[in-house]
């Protein structure tokens, strides 16, 4: 029951969030917009998409094989592409994590294993990203004039600065409590693993740069989306608008990010001087070349050995 609750709540949030939004877009003006060399644009949205995920894939497996969860790349390609369509059809932009998850323990990893695995993969982007946004300030100060903008910007990006930094601080500190206590084992054991993955010669340098080209690859899909409507918008304003409004989005409150990441891109658009409708258009079709890739996945899914075996049991993940 309460799972159903918090789907049905982020479903009327990502249903609100969306019907503000697209008030402020002509959806027959967009549509006229696309032609033949607009879908050769999405056409090479969708390109670049996979290639996002393989990238994710090499820093996964990188990560996996310190958690004691190797995989196979076209292996570990499968699941995170399955991943995608678990992301467009599970509440929050992070569920096929769970499904991921589900599918490394059954390929033999074990449950601790897969668990640390995705977890730390996870923290490591989020830091990757917070890090990446941190570095642009300087010229998103420039863009964004508006004090609530810049407000806003500096929250939401330390926020998630401080909580990876305070994460890898965590295995970083020998108090026996940590390793002991249930509520804190885990999160240690996952601290310790990404310090190791980040900062060990073998490593450290690969992962930094997949982690940080993943990030810069969602802003080129972004600039794809752009050329396919011809928006007036220029690549440094989207390189430094959207790994912000991906911030937020990874927030589990809708699903699949839809109607936040909308709702955020319009006011960052507003914010930097740009016209709002303009930022929920991107934000749409950026929507939905996920919601293609996604169906892709969900393609391999129905033909995967995994949901042959599986039946009509439904995915259960441990809490």
């Amino acid at each position: 029951m309460r799972r159903i609750l918090l789907s049905t709540l982020k479903i009327l949030v990502s249903a609100a969030l969306l019907y503000f939004a697209l008030r402020k877009v002509d959806l027959a003006d967009l549509a006229a917009r696309i032609d033949v060399s607009s879908l050769g644009w999405i056409g090479a949205a969708i390109a670049v998409t996979f290639l996002q995920i393989f990238i994710g894939v090499l820093r996964w497996r990188e990560i996996g094989a310190e958690c004691g969860a190797p995989l196979p790349t076209r292996q570990a390609m499968r699941f995170n592409v399955i991943g995608t369509f678990f992301n467009q059809t599970l509440p929050s932009s992070i569920g096929g994590d769970a499904v991921r998850l589900w599918l490394v323990a059954r390929n033999g990893a074990g449950w601790r294993a897969a668990t640390y695995s995705i977890f730390v993969d996870r923290a490591i982007g989020l830091i990757a990203l917070a890090v990446l946004i941190v570095a642009s300030l300087p010229w998103s100060y420039r863009l964004i004039t508006d004090p609530h903008g810049r407000s806003a910007l500096l929250f939401v990006d330390f926020a998630a600065l401080a909580g990876g930094l305070g994460f890898l601080l965590l295995g970083r500190l020998q108090w026996p409590w940590l390793k002991h206590w249930w509520g804190t084992h885990h999160i240690h054991a996952c601290s310790v693993i990404a310090n190791r993955v980040l900062f060990g010669r073998t490593h450290g340098p690969k992962v930094v740069v997949l982690s940080l080209l993943v990030h810069v690859l969602a802003v080129v899909i972004a600039w794809c989306v752009v050329q396919s409507i011809a928006a007036p918008v220029m690549f440094g304003q989207i390189f430094q608008l959207v790994p912000p409004v991906m911030l937020i989005t990874m927030l589990p409150i809708s699903i699949a990010g839809w109607g936040v990441r909308e709702a955020t891109m319009g006011l960052a658009f507003g914010y930097a001087g740009l016209m709002a409708n303009e930022g929920v258009n991107i934000s749409l079709l950026y929507g939905a070349v996920s919601f293609i890739v996604g169906a892709i996945g969900g393609l391999v899914w129905v033909l995967s050995a995994e949901k042959a075996a599986q039946g009509t049991v439904p995915i259960e993940v441990p809490k």
